[in-house]
C-alpha cells in the first residue's frame, strides 16, 4: 500500500468538500453572475456563503476576499497590482522587497517589476530559513512601495515572525503581502498588520484551482488588476466564478476552523514519531530550517552522505515525499530554499521534504518508515536492522 507523504505539495480532498461541491456540477449549475433567474441567484447564493466562510477562518470580513484560480495569481495580483497602482497615483517610492525564500512565482513577480522601474530587494534569510529583522529594517530605510514576505515556507515549513516584521513594513509606508498558501488552515491566522493575504484551497483539503486574495477594506487597500473583461469581484479579477470550486474552497475552511487544534497537535506528534524512526534508520539526519518555528506536518531532512534524495526516493516509489516545492520538481537543480539557508548544492541534493496531513494515520508513520528502511538497505546504505520500530 502506498503512503502519502506530500501534503506541503498538495492535499487529498476532503470527501466532505467532494460532497457538498457534487450539486454545484449537476442541479444547481447556473452561472453565479447571471442575476435574471433562480439558477443563477442559487448559485451566487453558494459563491456568497464560501466567500464568508473564507473570510471567518482568516478573520477578515467577506467583502475583502477576492477569489482567484490559486495562490499564484494571487500573489502575482496582489504584488503587481499594489505596486502598479502607487506608482500610477504618483508615489515616488521604488523600492519592492521580499525575501530569498520566497515561493517562485513572488520572486519572479517582483523581478518582473525591474522592468517597470522599481527596485527590487532580495533579503537573505538566516541559517534557520528565517529573516532577520535588523535586515528589514535597514532595507526600509530606502522608501519602499511593498514589502512580501510568506508566513510559512513551502519546502521547510519554517514561520517567519509576521508578528513582528508585518508592522515594520507598515510603519515605514510600505504595503504588507503574506502569501498564506501554506500557513492557513493549519495554524491560525493573523492579518492585523498585513494588506494583502494569499490563499489555496488545495494546501488545506480542498479542490485545486481556486484561491482567494485578502484585500484590506479600511485602511482600504487598491490595485490594478492584471487582466480585463467583465469587471467580477469588485473589478479586481474578472471572470466567471467557479461555484462548485468555491463551495468547496469555504466547506475546506470550515472544517479546518472547526478541527484546527486537534489537527495540530495530531499531525505534530505524528511528525515527532516519523523524525524519531528516521532518524534511528539514519543516525546522520539533519533537520534543516528552524524545528521549533515549523508547521506541525513538515519536515525537511538532510540524509546523511553520500547518500542522496533522489536515490532515495526512485528506491522507494510506495512512499510519496519530494526534494522541495513541487513547482519545482521539474527541473533538476538543488533547491534555491535550502541553498539561500547556506547549504551547499551537495547538501541540498540530499534533502527530502516530508509532510504529514489530516489523512495520514500511525499505521502510515509505521509504514513509512519501515519503506525506508527497505530503501536504505537495496541501496546498500546499512543492514537495516536499526530499523526495527
Amino acid at each position: 500500500m502506498n503512503v502519502y507523504l506530500d501534503n506541503q505539495a498538495t492535499t487529498p480532498c476532503d470527501p466532505r468538500v467532494v460532497e457538498a461541491m457534487l450539486p454545484y456540477f449537476t442541479t444547481v449549475f447556473g452561472n453565479p453572475h447571471s442575476a435574471g433567474h433562480a439558477f443563477g441567484h442559487a448559485a451566487a447564493a453558494a459563491v456568497e456563503t464560501g466567500r464568508e466562510q473564507v473570510a471567518s477562518l482568516i478573520g477578515a470580513e467577506a467583502r475583502e476576499i477576492v477569489f482567484t484560480s490559486g495562490a499564484t495569481e494571487a500573489n502575482n495580483l496582489a504584488i503587481k497590482g499594489a505596486v502598479r497602482h502607487r506608482i500610477a497615483q504618483g508615489d515616488r517610492a521604488r523600492r519592492v522587497i521580499t525575501v530569498a525564500t520566497e515561493h517562485k512565482c513572488v520572486l519572479e513577480s517582483v523581478h518582473e517589476l525591474a522592468a517597470e522601474g522599481c527596485e527590487p530587494l532580495v533579503l537573505p534569510v538566516q541559517p534557520d530559513g528565517r529573516l532577520d529583522p535588523g535586515l528589514l529594517a535597514d532595507a526600509l530605510r530606502v522608501p519602499t512601495l511593498l514589502v512580501s514576505i510568506m508566513a510559512a515556507n513551502n519546502e521547510t515549513g519554517v514561520l517567519h515572525d509576521l508578528s513582528l516584521l508585518a508592522p515594520m513594513a507598515r510603519a515605514a509606508g510600505a504595503t504588507m503581502h503574506s502569501d498564506m498558501a501554506q500557513l492557513a488552515g493549519k495554524l491560525p491566522v493573523t492579518l492585523d498588520d498585513c494588506d494583502l493575504a494569499s490563499f489555496s484551497a488545495h494546501k488545506m483539503y480542498g479542490p485545486k484551482g481556486v484561491g482567494a486574495l485578502y484585500v484590506r477594506r479600511r485602511p482600504r487597500v487598491r490595485l490594478q488588476p492584471l487582466f480585463s473583461g467583465g469587471g467580477q469581484e469588485r473589478g479586481l479579477r474578472s471572470g466567471t466564478l467557479p461555484s462548485a470550486s468555491i463551495v468547496g474552497f469555504g466547506v475546506a475552511c470550515a472544517l479546518a476552523q472547526a478541527e484546527m487544534a486537534d489537527e495540530a497537535r495530531r499531525t505534530r506528534m505524528l511528525r515527532d514519531r516519523l523524525w524519531e524512526g528516521l532518524h534511528r534508520a539514519m543516525p546522520g539526519l539533519v533537520s534543516n530550517g528552524d524545528s521549533q518555528h515549523r508547521l506541525p506536518g513538515a519536515l525537511n531532512l538532510r540524509l546523511p552522505a553520500p547518500l542522496r534524495a533522489l536515490e532515495l526516493i526512485d528506491a522507494m516509489p510506495d512512499l510519496a515525499v519530494s526534494t522541495g516545492s513541487a513547482c519545482s520538481s521539474a527541473e533538476v537543480v538543488p533547491s534555491y530554499v535550502l541553498t539561500a539557508m547556506g547549504l551547499t548544492a551537495e547538501e541540498a541534493a540530499r534533502s527530502l521534504r516530508l509532510s504529514v496531513g489530516r489523512f495520514t494515520s500511525s499505521a502510515d508513520i509505521a509504514q513509512a518508515i519501515e519503506i525506508v528502511c527497505r530503501a536504505l538497505h537495496s541501496l546498500a546504505f546499512q543492514d537495516g536492522s536499526t530499523c526495527l520500530i
